[in-house]
């Protein structure tokens, strides 16, 4: 009796799916098939945790006035999951709430879940929880990896499944995994994949992507292989072909009208005119693409990625995620997406207009704003986790920020101080007084100690400058000091590790005034506002950090560049009294900051 019961309430379920299904869509041969007839999908990247979310709508208002009918989309797997087995889908990162605005603005999705995303993000969107276990493998058949990404696709599947296709939402496709074929070809790993999100109840399209070289290795037989940086028509069909039975649909899952900024590099651009005409011939040929990014918008806190291969060294990325993308990082149409919406519009059916763009952001400018209060680092830290050998963040439990590693040094004059595996930024401190900068990303891992005092305290503050997101180290991104400290080749113990995380605006209590210019330091100060509007924090002349404001922590800053400003929504901002906290780890004393009414994206300081 039961089983019967429990049959009926399936079909049941099966039944009401089936009724709230108001479109159909399916692959043809050469296009995409919506109610049974040909779409061409003419989609723009976003993501909603990069935006904030009071800007939801007028983001996706802007991309259908360019002439997009979708939104294309990462899910970031450690937004949802910041710690094991607790989720978290409100405020930004309610990814639900976003596909529904997306909907009530007219606009299909195309949904990226993976788990893996890359996308610049910090390890690629995995939780840093995973590498508490240090022998688990993310994307692997690791049975510990998958219990983990199937517990938490099933949750996802929960706040998605109402809204995909075959249940009268706007989600037309699913991806599973991303990009596979530049990591590895396990066919059985990705079926694996496969069938996680059927149980979780993903019954609509699902595809894979993958760039030209890699799509052999990374497609899953018998489902749509979309294809990432390729847009010649001739060679997209000819590639679609070759793995997907001879026959379409033919998407570009990527398409890059410009890229993202390495901290140290230049500021990406991309040549506009040839941009528009690559656009014009891709959809001059009925092919259907997907605009890498439409709308790049800001990396917050500590969640941007870095990249490093075995031919290129460790390199963060940028909190700007500008990208040169035609909505600009403030969410203001570009140069690049009036010239876009006129290309598009040329492919619209004939009659069909596109509707206004939207107003771009009112800025405004804030001079002088003072800064009333300095806290030295040293003088406020929490209580030690105590340890004869270094402990690596995930050890300590934490996943992000920073932590202090504080030894004695008992009567040794002098020698040579070197951290084996550093991950990845540190300032070392002999008795509080800064004695070297170190740098993954130069392989600097050492400094020569020298007049050393006796019972000197030795202090090496190491941050997580952003976890590897893309490559084959993908797999090794525990952060810290991973391995151990030699001075002299006599391996140092007996420490104290002070961890500071900053999830929240750090409220230190201990003066002075006055702070030594090369000391890591909290800055706060107040100001206030008769009108808000967007504006743009100028950190040129800070070193190295992060700040909150109003309790938002805008992202990091480092005078290196290439980015020189931190993007402040008007959001965010308030009439009357705003609070600003700065830390930072290279240049304390700071009197003054201001905020400009535009950015600074594109001025690479040398490093000092």
């Amino acid at each position: 009796m039961k089983k019967i019961i429990i049959l009926c309430l399936t079909l049941a379920t099966i039944s009401a799916y089936a009724q709230k299904a108001t479109h159909t869509f399916a692959l043809g041969d050469s296009t995409f098939m919506l109610d049974g007839k040909p779409l061409q999908i003419i989609s723009g990247e976003m993501h909603c945790y990069r935006t904030p979310r009071a800007y939801w709508r007028d983001r996706i208002r802007k991309a259908k006035a360019m002439g997009l009918n979708t939104i294309g989309t990462y899910i970031f797997w450690n937004m949802h999951e910041p710690v094991e087995g607790k989720y978290d889908f409100t405020g930004n990162s309610d990814i639900a709430e976003f596909v529904r605005i997306a909907q009530e603005e007219g606009m299909w999705v195309i949904m990226r879940p993976s788990p893996y995303a890359c996308a610049e993000w910090e390890f690629g969107g995995y939780p840093w929880w995973l590498l508490k276990n240090k022998t688990l493998k993310v994307r692997s058949k690791d049975p510990k990896f998958l219990k983990a990404y199937h517990d938490y696709v099933m949750q996802l599947g929960k706040q998605l499944d109402p809204l995909l296709v075959t249940h009268g939402g706007n989600i037309l496709m699913v991806q599973i995994e991303n990009e596979y074929g530049s990591y590895s070809n396990d066919k059985e790993y990705l079926d694996i994949n496969r069938k996680i999100f059927r149980e979780a109840g993903f019954d609509c399209t699902l595809f894979t992507c993958d760039g030209p070289s890699q799509l052999p290795a990374g497609y899953l037989p018998g489902y749509l292989p979309a294809v990432n940086g390729l847009d010649n028509p001739k060679e997209v069909k000819k590639l679609i072909n070759k793995y997907h039975d001879g026959k379409g649909p033919y998407y570009i899952a990527e398409w890059y009208p410009g890229w993202f900024d390495s901290w140290g590099s230049p500021h990406n651009t991309s040549n506009l005119n040839e941009d528009a005409a690559k656009l014009d011939t891709v959809l001059a040929n009925g092919i259907s693409i997907n605009l890498y990014m439409f709308h790049g918008g800001t990396t917050r806190g500590f969640m941007n990625g870095a990249n490093m291969s075995r031919r290129d060294p460790y390199s963060p990325q940028t909190s700007s995620y500008d990208y040169d993308a035609p909505l600009d990082e403030a969410g203001n149409p570009t140069p690049k997406y009036y010239k876009f919406r006129e290309i598009i519009q040329k492919h619209l059916p004939r009659g069909e207009k596109l509707q206004p763009v939207p107003a771009a952001n009112k800025t405004i400018a804030i001079p002088n704003i003072k800064m009333s209060r300095w806290y030295p680092l040293f003088r406020n830290l929490p209580q030690p986790v105590v340890s004869d050998k270094p402990l690596c963040f995930e050890d300590l439990n934490q996943g992000y920020g920073f932590v202090l590693y504080r030894t004695t040094l008992k009567n040794i004059k002098s020698g040579l101080l070197k951290i084996k595996e550093l991950r990845d930024f540190a300032t070392v401190y002999v008795d509080q007084t800064r004695v070297a900068i170190l740098d993954r990303h130069f392989k600097q891992d050492s400094v020569q100690l020298n007049n050393v005092p006796a019972n000197a305290w030795l202090d090496i503050l190491v941050e997580n400058n952003g976890r590897i997101n893309y490559g084959p180290f993908l797999t090794d991104n525990r952060q810290g000091i991973t391995e151990k400290v030699t001075l002299n080749g006599t391996e140092l113990t007996g420490w104290k590790m002070y961890k500071l995380p900053f999830n929240t605006a750090p409220k230190f209590t201990i003066g002075p005034w006055k702070v030594l210019n090369d000391s890591p330091v909290i800055s706060t100060g107040f100001f206030n506002l008769n009108k808000t509007g967007d504006t743009y924090l100028d950190m040129s002349k800070f070193g190295k950090g992060f700040v909150f404001l109003n309790g938002h922590n805008l992202g990091k800053y480092w005078y290196i560049g290439p980015q020189q400003t931190l993007y402040v929504p008007k959001s965010w901002l308030k009439v009357g009294q705003n609070e600003i906290v700065i830390f930072d780890e290279l240049k304390g004393g700071h009197t003054i900051i201001s905020a400009l009414d535009k950015p600074i994206l594109n001025k690479v300081v040398k490093e000092q």
